[in-house]
């Protein structure tokens, strides 16, 4: 009997093994990104303080109005400057990248270069 791949739960392995070494301090936090079917968000977390700092998502409602449809690589390049525009406003040039356990590629990889372009350094 064949047994069928769990996708996510390959995912959550990979996430938790990156995860023993990817760490946010409050000067350089961790940018966290969590990918849905129609959605994708982030969050600059300092795990020293256990808080996070900043966050953006395809749900606020200067992305949602901007794009026409919140699930492709468009709308997540806009995440991703948005949230690099937040963190710079509190002062965060520098950040950790944690892609969730997500392969670098299509909208992790967008989220990123959208970030990088707006000014953050990973």
């Amino acid at each position: 009997m064949f047994k069928k791949i769990d996708k996510n739960s390959n995912r959550i392995a990979r996430h938790k093994r990156v995860r023993k070494n990817v760490f946010g301090t409050p000067e350089r936090p961790r940018m966290n990104v969590f990918r849905s079917t129609n959605n994708i968000y982030v969050q600059l977390v300092d795990d020293v303080n256990k808080v996070t700092l900043a966050s953006a998502s395809t749900l606020d409602k200067e992305i949602k109005s901007a794009v026409e449809h919140t699930g492709n690589k468009e709308a997540a390049r806009k995440v991703g400057e948005l949230a690099a525009k937040r963190a710079i406003e509190k002062g965060i040039k520098q950040v950790v990248f944690d892609r969730g356990g997500y392969i670098y590629h299509g909208r992790i990889q967008e989220l990123a270069n959208g970030a990088r372009e707006a000014g953050l350094e990973f």
